[in-house]
């Protein structure tokens, strides 16, 4: 699989990148590890995780981290076939300060993603939703003082709006702090809202749009032919509280675009979601959280 570079960045990265969201409950450590070695092994060697990600289970206050557990014990030694992102800011307990993007927060939660990844250094460390709490300055701060401090090599933004990004890349060229090199926001077929703002803004400046949901959490899969009796080991099924538009009449209307899109293509819907998405400028790669090694496999032929 050919890599493609990160604008700003020595870093090159899969296509398709492995989402792990979902490591902890359904996948357990067996099938995780499993997940990543197949996945280094197809030649996608980004892979995304988050200090809160454990999986369906989580709950606040719970010890977290076991999805960066599972991808450190499967890099244990391939660390160095690997890109590994991480993120830091969501709640991971009922504390103050469990949450946010204060310096404190940011050192203190790189610091335990790199124990449980097993590695010296993360490649990219994002923030993964904004604080109204902590000045972006402070925030923005204490990442360059993770990179000098050689804890991560970049960077990353999460869920900021447009408007946010480019505050942040403006304070980022005043005090001579390092840029961000990507960016992570939603984005499907289904749902091309940053396409007015965000993406544009993103490619005049340079910054690498790594989408998640590219499925729209499964709908663009193929496996919802019929929304009223789901596959049991879906999402649908397993969590019918994360997948509400199931039933959304509007969505199911373009969900039926989309299909003819993809039927026109000669392409199953599942490959069409992901080629059409990996085909738009700006977008570097694509997030695909997967549950079993053979949904990465069909993912990666989805893209010979």
């Amino acid at each position: 699989m050919e890599h493609r570079p990160l604008p700003r960045s020595d870093l090159a990265v899969s296509p398709l990148c492995l989402g792990t969201m979902t490591f902890g409950t359904p996948v357990g450590e067996r099938e995780a590890i499993a997940i990543v070695h197949a996945a280094l092994d197809l030649g996608v060697n980004f892979i995304d995780t988050a200090n809160m990600y454990e999986g369906y289970t989580r709950s606040l206050g719970s010890p977290g981290g076991l999805a960066e557990a599972f991808v450190g014990k499967a890099l244990r030694d391939r660390r160095d076939r690997a890109i590994v992102a991480t993120k830091a800011g969501n709640p991971i307990g009922p504390a103050p300060e469990d949450k946010g993007l204060s310096r404190a927060h940011l050192l203190r939660e790189c610091e335990r993603s790199l124990v449980r990844l097993q590695t010296d250094y993360l490649d990219l460390f994002y923030l993964h939703v904004p604080d109204p709490d902590t000045p972006i300055a402070e925030s923005i701060a204490a990442c360059a003082e993770l990179i000098a401090d050689g804890k991560t090599r970049h960077w990353a933004l999460s869920n900021f709006a447009a408007g946010q990004t480019r505050e942040i890349l403006d304070l980022c060229a005043e005090n001579s702090w390092p840029l961000p090199v990507a960016h992570q926001p939603p984005f499907s077929l289904l749902n091309r809202a940053i396409e007015a703002d965000l993406l544009p803004l993103c490619v005049e400046r340079q910054l690498a749009v790594i989408p998640y949901r590219i499925l729209e959490s499964g709908l663009l899969s193929g496996k919802y032919a019929d929304p009223n009796h789901p596959p049991p080991d879906s999402r649908a099924a397993e969590k019918p509280e994360w997948l509400p538009q199931l039933h959304d009449p509007a969505i199911q209307r373009a969900l039926a675009e989309v299909a003819a899109q993809a039927a026109a293509a000669n392409l199953s819907l599942f490959a069409y979601a992901i080629r059409s998405t990996l085909d738009i400028p700006g977008i570097t790669s694509a997030i695909l959280g997967i549950k079993r090694p053979e949904q990465l496999a069909a993912a990666v032929q989805a893209l010979a």
